[in-house]
């Protein structure tokens, strides 16, 4: 049996795809390339020493993917692959319904009736929205503030109601907090077509000249220092995070859990320029501009349930994060030059 990832050439995507290999899975990956590119087939490959099978395609092409599904024998899809800007999915709140929403809609029917029910879903902490309670656990109000939450929320509405109509579905929802960091090979790494919205790449087009200054979004929040508190969490970690819940599915006794992936610990954003400073010995030039619709103030995460459940806790530190993205970035403007 194989497994499916959806987006799997996209950032976290790929990550999980080169852990999920060296753990002796088979990896089908499906992707359109909207916003990843084809040659992170050949760095997956190269560092797994395991032959990839690739198809470009949408979510949202039902008959393609149905017969993906059919042909690679799959047992299990961890989908990924969506719209993914906070930003954005104000300004263009209908292409996330049409994407994310749509394309989840279509990959699920086309597992029914392929009779594949193991399914991990890449939600996001998104769904909580402004939090009543902090650290945040799973069983918080989920009540998203932007689109791009809602799409998220609605896609777990959908598969509750798919876990009620069959429990023999097996069903797991990763919340994922703020994925930032690189593999430590370099060769796989945050690296969008599109301008970054992430803070972290960010960060690091500002710290090699791609770009002027740093432009924080507000400093008057309720926070120590007045900008957003955020829990970022290694991508390698998160990676991690999904191998664990693969393989508690066997062992899962409801249709449907929520797991939060994160690291239980907030860092504001100036706390994050100050450690990349640190550990790279750059300045980061920044300036203060006005906060961004839909941000909440502060959000981290309870990871009691992941740690106890699935025996998963993230495990690499800020600074770590830090690095690897700055290694990374360096890695890809030096592979430019040659």
């Amino acid at each position: 049996m194989s497994i499916l990832l959806t987006g799997g050439l996209g950032y976290i995507g790929s990550h999980t795809a080169v852990a999920l290999c060296k753990s002796g899975h088979q990896v089908v990956i499906y992707d359109d390339l909207s916003n990843s590119k084809v040659e992170v087939v050949k760095s997956i490959e190269k560092l797994t020493g395991i032959k990839i099978i690739f198809v470009k395609g949408s979510i949202l092409d039902f008959d393609t993917f149905q017969t993906v599904l059919r042909d690679n024998n799959v047992d299990t899809v961890i989908h990924f692959a969506g719209l993914k800007a906070v930003a954005d999915s104000v300004i263009y709140p209908i292409d996330y319904y049409e994407v994310n929403v749509g394309g989840a809609i279509n990959v699920i029917k086309a597992m029914k009736e392929e009779q594949i029910k193991k399914f991990i879903f890449s939600s996001s902490a998104t769904v909580y929205g402004t939090p009543i309670f902090l650290p945040i656990n799973e069983n918080h109000r989920k009540k998203a503030i932007n689109p791009y939450g809602q799409t998220k929320l609605q896609i777990e509405s959908i598969l509750e109601d798919l876990a009620r109509s069959d429990s023999s579905w097996r069903i797991a929802c990763l919340r994922y907090f703020n994925p930032v960091g690189s593999h430590s090979s370099c060769l796989i790494g945050e690296n969008p077509i599109d301008i970054p919205n992430n803070l972290m790449p960010r960060i690091v087009r500002v710290a090699s000249g791609l770009e002027k200054e740093l432009l924080v979004f507000g400093d008057d929040y309720p926070t120590a220092d007045g900008t957003c508190e955020r829990d970022y969490v290694h991508v390698e970690d998160l990676a991690d995070g999904h191998l664990a819940a693969l393989n508690n599915l066997g062992k899962q006794e409801q249709p449907l859990e929520c797991f939060n992936l994160g690291t239980g610990q907030s860092c504001s954003v100036l706390e994050l320029i100050s450690a990349f400073e640190n550990v790279t010995d750059l300045k980061v030039p920044k300036a203060i501009s006005n906060r961004r619709s839909g941000d909440a103030a502060t959000c981290y995460a309870d990871v009691k349930k992941s740690r106890e459940i699935l025996n998963w806790e993230a495990k690499k530190s800020i600074n770590e994060m830090c690095l690897s993205s700055w290694e990374y970035q360096n890695f890809i403007i030096n592979k430019r030059l040659l």
